[in-house]
């Protein structure tokens, strides 16, 4: 997908007898780009693709969740509750999805001039637009409630005195938006070559899914996760370390990434999650909470009678997922001429040994790209939404509306945890009796750990001031200073349930429009 640059014609003096709308000979502008080049529609929809979700903010999503802790920088203030309403990552977040919508509003209200475009063509590129449009307004309101909501580009003196639309308006919008798009085959339901990595029917039917998910519509969720388990074709890959792999980004059970590709664009994250013997800066890197969730290969919790768990052997006869996602003792990362790497756990890469090393004792193994170029560079790209994420949602949406039966549970849980490599009959068979909301909600928890869902579930199922307060933790020690029962303290966090359930809207855009209205206490 191409990226283009939009010149703009700044003239410090101008010649009286030349109209100021006069396009320059030199190069071109806004004034003739659209009716005079014939890829203009397709570059234009390139770069609002750009604009999705990288893979920092993803990742680095858990960071301000009981998943992970922050080092440094980045959303470390958002994690421990001590940002305010100049905090720079949320003005960054603010400001990346803004320069989305703005990119996607420019296609939409300029792409009529495009004289030459295939009619049908010209729908599709609508309709993606829209949909990346939605996605950007969904990552918006869910963090900040009620914002402006935009359908045209808008001008510097328009944007000093734009308001913010209610929650309601934003959410009513975005949801009539992709049920439009989605109600006529606009958008194809899969591509092929140079197309892949496009919005389909079926990724946009997803995301309606998540609005309606964090709406706690949960009879509409399962009307359009019921539609897309029968009808869209999409399937589980078989491996699930093998889903994050370059290899099989475009495997069946993606239904949205960003898209990198190696050289041309790319990601260096893993500088942020391995260990620095193998050149990384551990800046964000697993809690004690999150290892502590993954369920034994019973399907028992680590504290449930008759588990089998053994605190002196952490790792042994636990979820296999937790092996693809933490690196802790006797893991390791494969390598791509064959073998593996494990950390240097008693040297180099020892937790405390230096401020290069993970601050919690564990290192993030999920999003490991073992072709990456030097420094790290890798075009791995970061999975928006996917296939296992559906299932879950339907899941979660018939333990609600108490329909997760046995049915329910084979076509959405079980197949979930075969591929994750579960093979006990108490893991696998429906667990009647059992607390149903809990299960899904923890099995959300194991399967989309780092990939930018678990910080929209704490707030919408409104647990984020239970698990956001007090101490985290990280490995165990054994010492009696500066642990809980052994495990490092890491972190004095706290939550306020009157005003962190929605972020500040950032002071740099209010000092410059007044009429955006601030958040309550802040």
């Amino acid at each position: 997908m191409k990226k283009i640059l939009f010149a703009l014609a700044l003239a410090g003096t101008v010649l009286s007898c030349v109209p100021l709308d006069t396009p320059p000979y030199d190069r071109e502008t806004d004034l003739n780009y659209w009716e005079e080049d014939p890829d203009a529609a397709l570059s234009a929809l390139n770069t609002c693709y750009t604009t999705l979700t990288d893979m920092y903010e993803l990742v680095y999503s858990d960071g301000m969740t009981d998943n992970a802790y922050v080092k440094g920088g980045q959303n470390k203030a958002i994690g421990n509750g001590t940002y305010g309403t100049s905090e720079g990552y949320v003005y960054d977040v603010w400001n990346r999805h803004y320069s989305g919508i703005r990119a996607c509003n420019e296609l939409l209200v300029n792409i009529d001039r495009v004289t030459t475009l295939d009619a049908a063509l010209k729908a599709r590129y609508i309709a993606e637009a829209r949909v990346l449009r939605a996605f950007h307004y969904y990552e918006l309101y869910t963090r900040f409630g009620g914002v402006p909501y935009l359908t045209a580009p808008i001008s510097i003196e328009e944007s000093r005195t734009v308001a913010r639309d209610s929650r309601e308006t934003v959410v009513t919008n975005i949801i009539s938006e992709l049920k439009e798009v989605t109600s006529g085959d606009a958008l194809p339901a899969s591509y092929s070559g140079a197309d892949r990595g496009r919005v389909t029917r079926w990724a946009a039917k997803a995301l309606l899914a998540r609005v309606y998910l964090f709406e706690g519509n949960y009879a509409e969720v399962k009307t359009v996760t019921d539609d897309i388990i029968a009808n869209s074709g999409a399937a589980l890959y078989p491996s699930y370390t093998g889903l994050f792999e370059i290899a099989n980004e475009y495997c069946s059970e993606i239904l949205l990434s960003t898209q990198y590709t190696p050289v041309i664009r790319e990601q260096n994250i893993m500088y942020n999650t391995i260990p620095p013997s193998m050149g990384g800066y551990s800046n964000l890197a697993p809690l004690k909470s999150l290892v502590d969730s993954y369920v034994m290969l019973n399907g028992k919790a680590i504290t449930e009678p008759g588990s089998g768990y053994d605190p002196a052997n952490p790792w042994v006869g636990r979820d296999p997922r937790l092996a693809a996602t933490v690196m802790y003792p006797g893991n390791s990362y494969p390598l791509a001429g064959g073998g593996s790497q494990e950390p240097l756990w008693d040297g180099q890469d020892a937790y405390n040994s230096t401020s290069d090393v993970t601050p919690t004792g564990y290192y993030i193994r999920k999003w490991w790209d073992n072709t990456y170029r030097l420094t790290l560079q890798s075009g791995l790209n970061p999975i928006l939404i996917r296939y296992a994420d559906v299932l879950l949602m339907n899941a979660e949406a018939n333990a609600e509306l108490g329909t997760l039966d046995a049915t329910v549970w084979n076509k959405t849980i079980r197949p979930i945890r075969e591929r994750a490599g579960f093979t006990d009959a108490a893991a696998l068979d429906f667990p009647a009796g059992s607390d149903l909301k809990t299960i899904v909600r923890n099995e959300r928890r194991s399967e989309l750990a780092f990939e930018g869902t678990r910080r929209n579930d704490i707030i919408r199922w409104k647990i984020a001031d239970q698990v956001m307060n007090g101490w985290c933790h990280g490995m165990y020690t054994g010492e009696a200073v500066g642990t809980d029962d052994g495990f490092v303290r890491i972190e004095n966090r706290q939550f306020n349930a009157d005003k962190h359930y929605l972020w500040p809207i950032p002071q740099k855009e209010r000092d410059l429009n007044k009429n955006l209205e601030q958040n309550p206490n802040w």
